[in-house]
């Protein structure tokens, strides 16, 4: 889970890197605190693309084809430029 703590971790070495730099123990502490916080990420997107449902058009709204759209969009585009 992603705290507050950790973030503020995350962000206090980011700083030191930048301003004097980090030893090889807070780099390796840097890197473990980076990948706890991607593999919570990926695991809230992974979440979040497991729980969406894709449903079919209802049969009342046809779509019409795609070369109708097409053919449509360049007479409307046409009566603008003229």
């Amino acid at each position: 889970m992603i705290t507050k703590e950790l973030l503020a971790r995350i962000n206090e070495l980011a700083r030191k890197k930048r301003s004097e730099g980090l030893s090889e123990i807070e780099l390796a502490e840097q890197k473990r605190l980076y990948e706890v916080y991607l593999a919570e990420i990926r695991g809230q997107v992974t979440n979040l693309l497991d729980s969406i449902e894709f449903v079919d058009t209802p049969p009342d709204k046809k779509i019409p084809p795609k070369g109708k759209l097409l053919s449509q969009a360049t007479i409307n585009l046409e009566q603008v430029i003229n």
